[in-house]
């Protein structure tokens, strides 16, 4: 007769929630692919990683300062940036209230922001309170000139290596002012 806990079994059928630091996955995009702006389309990136998705947006707007960039020739020039804040903390809230519902089996983050190593942590103790199978994961961009080759700490990695990136790309080229334009049809 056995004792205990019941072994968490792990579910045939996952439920996977994606959750995605936009700003953190662009920098890890240009460090490893060199690209120039985000460019990938999330929800194809999403179903690339995973065969079911559920995909939960939870936006935060930048924040715009002025910046002074000193240029190669020795000019200096103001320049407008945008800075997010707080999506990390948001995530992080996000997956952990994800988890008490129930609402996922898998957690995927495409971030590589260490500070989310703690709610990999949090997520083993609700699985344990729950007695039921969780796995969190963290997904980024990785090429052999990448800097930044670990996903968050206490999670598995899933490296996204150039090939899978360009599948997901978004062809429309959002930098116009005047609204989205299909850089695919543009003249060239």
């Amino acid at each position: 007769m056995f004792f205990g806990r019941a072994v968490r079994v792990e579910p045939s059928e996952k439920r996977v929630v994606v959750f995605v630091d936009g700003q953190n996955l662009f920098h890890a995009a240009r460090d490893a692919f060199g690209c120039t702006f985000p460019d990938y389309d999330v929800s194809a990136l999403a179903k690339a990683l995973a065969a079911r998705q559920g995909v939960v947006v939870f936006s935060r707007p930048l924040r715009y300062r002025n910046r002074t960039v000193r240029l190669p020739d020795g000019t200096s020039h103001v320049v407008l940036t945008g800075e997010e804040k707080g999506i990390d903390v948001r995530i992080g809230l996000d997956v952990i209230a994800g988890a008490h519902r129930g609402a996922y089996d898998v957690a995927l983050i495409l971030s590589q922001d260490q500070d989310l190593s703690e709610v990999a942590t949090e997520i083993r103790v609700i699985a344990r309170e729950q007695n039921r199978w969780i796995k969190i994961a963290s997904a980024f961009p990785v090429s052999p000139v990448a800097s930044n080759r670990r996903g968050i700490n206490s999670t598995d990695w899933i490296p996204i290596d150039r090939a899978l990136y360009d599948r997901c790309l978004d062809r429309r080229d959002y930098r116009a002012g005047g609204g989205a334009t299909d850089a695919a049809s543009k003249e060239p």
